[in-house]
């Protein structure tokens, strides 16, 4: 049994957000994706491709593919999801192993650390190489699934990586700190060779999934046609907005810049303070909000939803199912430019969740 979405629910998803992006869809978009329908066939014996298996290259590029492909005729795409598949399996910041990091995934999650140990700022450059086998395998999957799929399914960006983020795999976190304080030129110099970097992987990466792939997304599933991504810099959680402001904000507004469409990954209550930066790049056009572990889910945070609205951006609301959707729309006063992360859930659930879609409005 085929994969189930046809073209015309390609065209759909294309209007609405179209409409989405130009700030004129009067209801929130919200994509439910519905796990345990019978694809017809046997499993294949290839593993999901995961950060856990990514490690793994006995496999061909080709009966990956088919499992993920197996893993997408298992659903049934209700509201506005579509089907895609998320390739972030080669973990969050997998263009620092494009550059030359370490990538670890013996616990499960993939983690980045230092090509080698005692590397000094000063003695660090970040540059291309053609041949990185990361870089490699990724092109590989990307150019096979295109050839599969032939427009039927989006495959995502990868999750490549953020500002100071990148620069902390190389120096370690604890020591890019204190060479903020010690080096900060140097911390400029490695975060734009970065820059440099990561709009070349990213280039390069739709080189090869456009123009067959039906749109451009990344790990937030956000649908565009144009290229868009989901900016962060989780290292900012633990500076002032001060050096934000000199280490971060100069870095993201020229993304946003080269970039048609850009959301921000505001991660925890320690990037709260430097929202106010964020707001002011003119290019950015929204903001994801991750509450983080312990804290009420997205649900309870008016004051900060409100002055993303009032700042002209939109929201993706990640976590708290219908009712955090519900009581953003409320809080802000507008159905306009919200949108839910994609949730999937138990086949089982269809009749509860095509009654909740309804009272958005959606079909």
């Amino acid at each position: 049994m085929s994969i189930d979405f046809t073209p015309e629910r390609w065209e759909q998803i294309r209007q609405t957000y179209r409409t989405w992006w130009a700030g004129d869809l009067d209801r929130p978009i919200i994509p439910i994706e519905l796990v345990g329908r019978d694809p017809s066939r046997p499993m294949p014996a290839a593993p999901l491709l995961s950060q856990a298996t990514c490690t793994d290259f006995s496999y061909a590029p080709e009966q990956l593919i088919d499992r993920i492909e197996y893993e997408l005729e298992r659903k049934v795409y209700l509201g506005d999801a579509f089907p895609w598949f998320n390739m972030d399996v080669f973990g969050p910041g997998v263009a620092t192993a494009f550059m030359g990091a370490r990538l670890d995934n013996s616990s499960g999650s993939v983690w980045f650390w230092p090509p080698r140990d005692g590397l000094h700022i000063q003695d660090i450059h970040l540059e291309y190489d053609p041949h990185n086998p990361w870089l490699q395998r990724l092109k590989e999957l990307c150019a096979v699934a295109m050839e599969r799929w032939q427009g039927q399914v989006l495959m995502s960006m990868t999750d490549l990586g953020g500002n100071l983020d990148m620069p902390a795999v190389f120096v370690t976190t604890q020591t890019l700190l204190t060479d903020l304080y010690d080096y900060p030129h140097e911390v400029e110099r490695l975060t734009w060779e970065a820059h440099d970097c990561w709009h070349r992987f990213y280039d390069e990466i739709n080189a090869i999934l456009q123009p067959a792939n039906p749109g451009y997304t990344d790990w937030s599933g956000i649908y565009s046609e144009q290229p868009s991504y989901m900016l962060q810099c989780d290292f900012s959680y633990m500076i002032s907005p001060r050096m934000f402001e000199r280490f971060v904000l100069p870095e993201l507004r020229n993304t946003c810049q080269r970039l048609p469409r850009s959301f921000y990954h505001l991660d925890g209550v320690g990037q709260i303070p430097h929202l106010d930066h964020l707001l002011s790049i003119a290019e950015l056009d929204g903001v994801q909000w991750v509450p983080g572990d312990g804290k009420p889910n997205c649900a309870h945070w008016p004051e900060l939803y409100g002055k993303i609205h009032a700042a002209g951006k939109k929201i993706q609301v990640l976590n708290g199912g219908f009712a955090a959707v519900t009581a953003v729309i409320e809080q802000i006063g507008s159905q306009r430019g919200v949108q839910y992360h994609v949730e999937s859930l138990p086949i089982a659930r269809e009749q509860e969740m095509r009654a909740e879609l309804a009272r958005f409005g959606i079909a």
